[in-house]
C-alpha cells in the first residue's frame, strides 16, 4: 500500500478508515472488520462522539492478535472548545483514555476556529471566540508541548487555508506536519496542495468520495466521466476517486461501516489511473465545497467564509 513519509521517516498508510458519522453501535464492528481486512490507518476525532467505542474495538483487536499497536496509525483531533493552552493537554488525555492508547501517532487542530469551553456545535454567537482572543499560535504552542511530552508523535492541522498554515510555519517552533482538507475531483484545491507539498506538509483528503447522491443532485460517484473510467478499468467509481487522490500524493480516508464496501475501498490502493484518465478527472473541478463550515459564520460571527477559505 502507498505510504506518506514524514520528515523523521515515519510512514502513514495512505488509505485509511474515516470514522466521521460512523454511528454508535456500528463503528466498533466496522473498525474490527477494517483491521481484519488490512486497514492500518484510523482517522478519529473527539467531536465524532465515538472514540470510546473505537477504543474498545482496538483493545479487542490487539488482544486477539489481529495486529500490534505499532502496526497501526491512529489520528485524532483537538476540538474547537479546547483551544485555550491549558485545555489542550486534558483534551488529548480524554481522547487517549477513550481510545485506550498511551500515545497518538498524529494529533490535529480540527478547525482554525475557537469556541467557549464545553461547546460542541455552537447555536449562539457568544459561544464563538475570535482568533484575536484565542490565537492559533497559542494553541499550537500547547500542541508542540504534547510532542515533547511523548503523548503524540506528530502534530498538524485540519481545514487550514494557506495563510493560516503560513502563520504556524513562520511562528511555530515545530512546523505543522499534515493538513487534513476536503478534497475530491469536484474540489481539487490544487493550489493549496502544491503549497503544502512545497512546505513538506503532508495532505489527507476527507470526503474523498464527495457527497451522497440524491435524485435532485447526483453526486460525484454518479458522474459519467468517473463511471466511464471505472467501467474501462473494471473498477468501481469509488475506487477511481480514491485512486485519484492516492496518485496525487495524498492520503484518503473514506468512511464505511459495511464489510463489502470496506474491502472494495481498500482495493483502490492497487488501482492505477492512466495520464489520460487523470486529465479527465482534473477537468471535473467545480470548486464544490461540501463542508463549508457555515456553522462558524452566521451574521455577526468573528469568522466568515472568506476568513476560513480565502
Amino acid at each position: 500500500m502507498a505510504e506518506l513519509l514524514f520528515r523523521n521517516g515515519d510512514r502513514l498508510p495512505a488509505l485509511g478508515l474515516g470514522t466521521w458519522k460512523a454511528a454508535p453501535g456500528e463503528v466498533g464492528a466496522a473498525v474490527r472488520t477494517a483491521l481484519e481486512l488490512g486497514y492500518r490507518h484510523l482517522d478519529c476525532a473527539a467531536i465524532y462522539g465515538n472514540e470510546r467505542e473505537i477504543g474498545e474495538a482496538l483493545g479487542q483487536a490487539f488482544a486477539a492478535g489481529v495486529l500490534r499497536r505499532e502496526e497501526l496509525w491512529v489520528t485524532s483531533k483537538l476540538w474547537n472548545d479546547s483551544h485555550a493552552p491549558g485545555d489542550v493537554r486534558p483534551a488529548l488525555a480524554r481522547t487517549l483514555a477513550d481510545l485506550g492508547l498511551e500515545q497518538l501517532d498524529l494529533y490535529l487542530m480540527h478547525w482554525p476556529v475557537a469556541l467557549r469551553p464545553g461547546v460542541g456545535l455552537p447555536d449562539r454567537l457568544e459561544q464563538l471566540v475570535s482568533l484575536a482572543e484565542q490565537p492559533l499560535t497559542a494553541t499550537w504552542a500547547a500542541m508542540e508541548a504534547l510532542v515533547a511530552e511523548g503523548l503524540c508523535r506528530h502534530i498538524g492541522v485540519s481545514n487550514f487555508k494557506r495563510s493560516s498554515l503560513e502563520l504556524l510555519l513562520e511562528q511555530g517552533r515545530l512546523a505543522p506536519e499534515l493538513n487534513q482538507i476536503e478534497r475530491h475531483p469536484y474540489l481539487q484545491q490544487q493550489e493549496l496542495l502544491h503549497f503544502c507539498q512545497q512546505q513538506q506538509v503532508l495532505v489527507t483528503a476527507y470526503r474523498p468520495l464527495g457527497s451522497p447522491s440524491s435524485p435532485e443532485k447526483p453526486g460525484l460517484l454518479h458522474d459519467p466521466v468517473l463511471q466511464a473510467i471505472a467501467a474501462e478499468l473494471a473498477a468501481t467509481p469509488a475506487q477511481v476517486a480514491l485512486a485519484w487522490g492516492l496518485q496525487q500524493g495524498t492520503a484518503v480516508i473514506p468512511k464505511s461501516v459495511q464489510a463489502p464496501r470496506l474491502a472494495s475501498n481498500l482495493a483502490a490502493s492497487q488501482l492505477s489511473l492512466s495520464p489520460a484518465a487523470l486529465g479527465q478527472l482534473a477537468a471535473l473541478e467545480r470548486n464544490e465545497r461540501l463542508v463549508p463550515g457555515h456553522i462558524w459564520t452566521p451574521p455577526g460571527s468573528p469568522y466568515s467564509q472568506e476568513s476560513l477559505w480565502g
